[in-house]
């Protein structure tokens, strides 16, 4: 029987992968929000401008769901759930990796702005998630 109470490490405020997860999901349902409010502007940034009014739908699609990627890890950081987190976060590196694909087979090694805006986004969330499942080898050891 131990006679000391060991301190718990919970996951949660004090940990740096935490907030980058939530400056992340915050940053997407604001890149979303413009796609819906100002579509133009959203593909302009995103890379690939849109060529007629109507592509403006197809600005709007994607707001959506990058309102939806975000919002699906607010809740799993408000019950500071470390190891859902790390799963749903780890799993949506693929959107980022995929955007600088895109762009790159669409505007080619030219447009480094954007490639460097999703390749960049794509490494720090490869980065976080090495952070977020670490968390969790840290505190099994204590």
């Amino acid at each position: 029987m131990e006679t000391q109470i060991k301190k718990q490490h919970h996951w949660g405020i004090h940990s740096v992968s935490y907030w980058i997860t939530l400056l992340l999901a915050l940053g997407i349902i604001f890149i979303g929000a413009r796609f819906i409010l100002q579509p133009q502007v959203g593909a302009i940034g995103y890379g690939i401008s849109f060529n007629n009014e109507h592509d403006a739908a197809y600005g709007k699609i994607k707001g959506i769901r990058d309102i939806f990627s975000g919002i699906v890890l607010l809740p799993l950081l408000a019950m500071q759930m470390r190891k859902a987190t790390a799963w749903v976060f780890t799993t949506t590196i693929i959107v980022p990796a995929v955007d600088f694909l895109i762009i790159f087979s669409t505007n080619g090694i030219g447009d480094v702005e954007h490639l460097l805006i999703h390749g960049v986004t794509a490494l720090i969330m490869i980065a976080n998630s090495f952070l977020l499942f670490r968390a969790g080898k840290q505190s099994s050891k204590e």
